[in-house]
């Protein structure tokens, strides 16, 4: 669906991947777009010191969504998906420009950045909302731990060999103990990211949905369930030889011990993110899985 945002956009939040030449490149030629159109670039704190960009304004990262109506991220999907932890709880939509190397949430081609992101601000894009996933360790019943993901929350065996062993229960219901490597939990977002790589299907980012898919199970039988997005999902750690670690979208693994409870549920704060016209899920699939690859290589023989 096409949306035209009651309120204009006149506060343009700015963040880059850091350590790519090619996003500073891109960055300062968005940043003078910007300024031309008489709008208000204001750079994330890491972002700015990527520059040398002049006369900058500068906000921290924290903040950004909060003095911003709309914030563009430079870099590939990783770089939004830490972009969105920090901006879903101030609603402000986000446009994503590809300058990595997989980009379903970045899907801005540098080469048309100005034509696509003009259309943007004048207010021709698709709204696209996704949700994000939040988890909690409570341990003896204190929750020691938070923190929200967009693509996924992976419960895995950090560097050991060891399977792991945990019991899953959703919604209060128990479903089964597993020896396992782990168990990825996925948005719809992350469908297409880590949970695919470990034989997940692909789930289009509108459906209300939770992903959860085993990581080498010692059972063979064990396969991806897809459950409602309101379910929650509760998992407990068993006695392990190695203790088993936490990590929402691929962020800094958190230790977990014996007996503690992995809580995961659907976090209240959406993002939006703002595609520019023609955006379509499938054509994304087809460009970044290749999809088509065989029949468009026999059609350029052909022709």
């Amino acid at each position: 669906m096409h949306y035209h945002f009651s309120k204009s956009f006149q506060n343009i939040g700015l963040i880059g991947r850091p350590g790519k030449a090619s996003v500073v490149e891109t960055l300062k030629i968005i940043y003078q777009f910007l300024l031309e159109r008489g709008l208000r670039p204001i750079f994330d704190q890491e972002t700015a010191d990527l520059g040398p960009f002049d006369n900058v304004q500068i906000s921290s990262r924290a903040h950004l969504g909060q003095m911003t109506d709309l914030v563009v991220v430079v870099g590939g999907d990783g770089s939004l998906l830490h972009a969105a932890r920090a901006l879903a709880k101030y609603n402000v939509p986000v446009v994503g420009v590809n300058r990595g190397r997989l980009g379903f949430l970045t899907d801005i081609s540098p080469i048309d950045v100005l034509n696509k992101l003009g259309q943007v601000l004048d207010g021709d894009f698709i709204a696209d909302q996704r949700f994000l996933l939040e988890t909690e360790i409570r341990s003896q019943g204190q929750v020691i731990y938070q923190d929200i993901a967009l693509n996924d929350i992976v419960l895995h065996s950090g560097k050991s060999v060891h399977m792991i062993d945990f019991e899953l229960n959703i919604d209060g219901t128990y479903v089964y103990r597993q020896h396992s490597d782990g168990l990825i939990i996925s948005s719809p977002t992350g469908s297409t990211a880590y949970a695919l790589s470990g034989g997940g299907p692909i789930v289009h980012p509108n459906m209300d949905a939770i992903i959860l898919v085993p990581m080498h199970p010692h059972n063979i039988s064990s396969r991806p369930i897809v459950v409602g997005g309101q379910s929650e999902i509760k998992i407990l750690i068993r006695d392990n030889q190695i203790l088993p670690m936490v990590s929402p979208d691929g962020q800094n693994s958190v230790t977990l011990q014996v007996g503690d409870w992995l809580h995961i549920r659907k976090h209240p704060f959406k993002l939006t993110l703002l595609h520019p016209p023609g955006y379509d899920f499938y054509a994304a699939c087809r460009t970044k899985l290749r999809w088509n690859q065989d029949f468009d290589s026999t059609s350029d023989e052909q022709n």
